[in-house]
């Protein structure tokens, strides 16, 4: 939108209409201290070419062409300018809160796709309209299983799983009557006797995490299989980007999936807003949390899309309600339909094959030149580098304009000696390369 200065003319007309003489009348209420009493202190006008040459110069200051090689659940993979175009425009960056019952057909449409795509992507029956994040996606995840097991004892979950989302669900559980057990993992994936041993009758679920924190792969059909054979629902949070190479959750069986969807279209600005993901099987769609979008057709035979579940607080009894989200992350699950709209399974899977053999060839080339990985695991678009002073290394990487961690101390990880490295589809290979050369420097 053009901006548009106001005239003196124009200012005195607005000014009678809302009975005021001046500006300073018209603010009159706020105290004389607090006005500025002097001009603004800006910089001298500058022509566009001049000004064009500033703001990338500051833009400069934000890190832009750095190599990003940051993994633990947020990823610097690309984003097609198509899924900016289409979300930047105003029917869908300014659309009324999708929760309410007046959201516009086209924001339903584009949400029913998205639960579709889902649906698609993970192999299971039922997604729903979004979650805020992936962390607060794995403690939904726990309490629809205690509500579709009538368990509220016990919730067992992997020390692969990613220590911050293993912190909010203890935040949940802090004042319930549930014990979050944790499964240790000292080799970086779990022991599935260690799973099975911790499962009893009052276990809700297991959750576990594909790949995991550190990257490596879990057996999750052994561990699904664990679960299920002692009454509890198997919750797995998958790398969405990782369903382009690996088995899907309803392949192996999983009952919930939950995931981080930032990787699907949406960039990583500083940390959030992003998406959370859960899908789950048919027969635990009335125990979701969040709402369903669901297709029908109206009273003269036209299809059309309305909101079909919406099983919360605000619309039911509380007892009686799946969750007290108020909303869903509706602009950011559209970039995720556009992406993966766009991308397609072919799409998907060149940027997971790319990602996995770009990881591998910086895993192989660090080895080479001495450097040791923590986990001798199979691995997919990440992997822990073992480092004695992984915020030594971090920062000297950071210098040479290398991005990598974050550090497993800072993240809660109960293994501290290591630094995260993630490879994406972005990285080349000079990248690769100039980064193993700066790992290598003594």
């Amino acid at each position: 939108m053009s901006y548009l200065y106001c005239t003196p003319e124009q200012q005195q007309e607005m000014l009678a209409s809302v009975g005021a003489g001046s500006i300073d009348e018209l603010f009159h209420q706020i105290p004389e201290s607090l006005r500025l009493t002097r001009l603004l202190d800006l910089p001298a006008p500058l022509t566009e070419m001049e000004l064009q040459a500033e703001v990338s110069a500051r833009a400069a200051q934000n890190g832009l062409g750095r190599s990003c090689f940051l993994g633990g659940g947020a990823y610097d993979h690309f984003i097609p300018a198509v899924v900016d175009e289409v979300t930047s425009r105003g029917e869908f960056y300014t659309a009324y809160t999708p929760y309410q019952p007046e959201a516009s057909q086209g924001s339903l449409q584009a949400f029913f796709e998205y639960q579709t795509l889902i649906c698609q992507l993970t192999g299971m029956d039922v997604s729903n309209a979004s979650l805020y994040e992936g962390g607060t996606a794995v403690s939904e995840a726990a309490f629809m299983a205690m509500r579709v097991t009538g368990r509220e004892g016990k919730v067992v979950i992997l020390g692969s799983v990613h220590p911050e989302y293993r912190q909010v669900l203890e935040t949940y559980t802090r004042f319930l009557p549930t014990t979050v057990v944790t499964i240790p993992v000292p080799n970086g994936v779990a022991d599935v006797n260690r799973v099975i041993e911790a499962i009893d009758d009052q276990t809700a679920c297991v959750i576990f995490q594909q790949p995991n924190f550190f990257g490596c792969l879990e057996e999750v059909e052994a561990i699904t299989k664990a679960a299920q054979e002692r009454g509890a629902l198997a919750v797995v949070s998958f790398d969405p980007i990782s369903l382009g190479m690996l088995r899907r959750p309803g392949d192996y069986g999983a009952d919930i999936a939950v995931a981080e969807g930032q990787s699907l279209g949406t960039p990583l600005q500083y940390g959030g807003p992003y998406l959370g993901v859960l899908a789950c099987r048919d027969q635990y769609v009335r125990k979701m949390p969040g709402r369903l979008v669901a297709s029908t057709t109206d009273r003269h035979g036209n299809s059309c899309y309305v909101l079909g579940l919406q099983t919360r607080e605000q619309h039911i009894r509380r007892d009686k309600a799946t969750s007290n989200i108020c909303t869903n992350q509706g602009l950011l699950a559209l970039r995720a339909t556009v992406y993966l709209s766009l991308l397609g399974p072919q799409g998907i899977q060149e940027v997971a094959e790319l990602s996995c053999r770009k990881a591998h060839y910086a895993a192989d080339r660090l080895r080479e030149q001495g450097a040791t990985l923590k986990f001798d695991q199979p691995f997919f678009k990440e992997f822990v580098l073992q480092s004695n002073d992984p915020t030594g290394l971090a920062a000297r990487a950071a210098t040479a304009g290398f991005d990598v961690g974050p550090e497993l101390l800072r993240t809660g990880s109960d293994i501290a000696d290591g630094l995260l490295v993630a490879v994406t589809e972005q990285r080349t290979r000079v990248e690769i390369d100039r980064l193993v050369d700066v790992l290598k420097q003594t």
